[in-house]
């Protein structure tokens, strides 16, 4: 039986305009999260590279923004990083895999949605990444393009079932032959923990 693929609403693949990416800003920072606003894909790729320190564990998150913005590759593909994805091919089982992603001293990745309160949103089908984003990791860095800035959590939660899932919906079927889901999402309302977490906005169309 063939499973049609859901439609995709493109509205949320629009930019927005300054005055909603401030407000997003102003609210992050109230909420406790460092942030940086760069104008360029390559402006955050070299951004995050310099953030992360080359004696520390990093595990990179699966992230369509992370893969299209040379990221991951920078990080995983080379010894000047102690990636964790890297120690992970020698283990046997995608249970160990996840334990070994679970406590990094560094996780980066990405969310599939901000809002103007300051909230931030992630979906994941097995919710491997999640627990480190919430609490497992010492540092989290989040690349986030600003297209996915949205007024508020209602419009987030739409967001991913309406766009985030259906172009992952896509990209796994092609990938693996099979469609994905959300198993669960994550709801990040504030940061405890000074400078735990870093926000790299940029202002342009990047990820799901």
């Amino acid at each position: 039986m063939t499973i049609q693929a859901p439609p995709i609403d493109e509205s949320f693949a629009k930019l927005p305009d300054d005055p909603q990416i401030d407000r997003a800003v102003a609210a992050l920072r109230e909420n406790g999260f460092v942030v940086h606003v760069v104008d360029t894909v390559a402006a955050a790729r070299a951004l995050v590279l310099d953030l992360i320190p080359r004696d520390q564990r990093v595990f990179t998150a699966t992230s369509e923004t992370l893969r299209q913005s040379g990221i991951t590759a920078a990080i995983d593909e080379s010894e000047d990083f102690r990636s964790i994805r890297r120690e992970a091919g020698r283990v046997e089982t995608p249970y160990e895999r996840i334990v070994m992603g679970a406590t990094p001293d560094v996780i980066v990745g990405s969310v599939h949605a901000v809002t103007e309160e300051g909230h931030l949103v992630a979906a994941s089908a097995s919710g491997s990444q999640l627990a480190p984003y919430a609490a497992g990791a010492r540092k989290v860095i989040w690349v986030v393009g600003a297209q996915k800035v949205v007024p508020d959590l209602e419009t987030a939660l739409r967001r991913i079932r309406s766009y985030s899932l259906p172009r992952e919906w896509r990209r796994y079927q092609e990938a693996y032959g099979r469609p994905s889901v959300i198993g669960k999402i994550l709801i990040t309302e504030r940061e405890l923990f000074p400078e735990r977490t870093t926000v790299v906005l940029i202002k342009e169309e990047i990820g799901f």
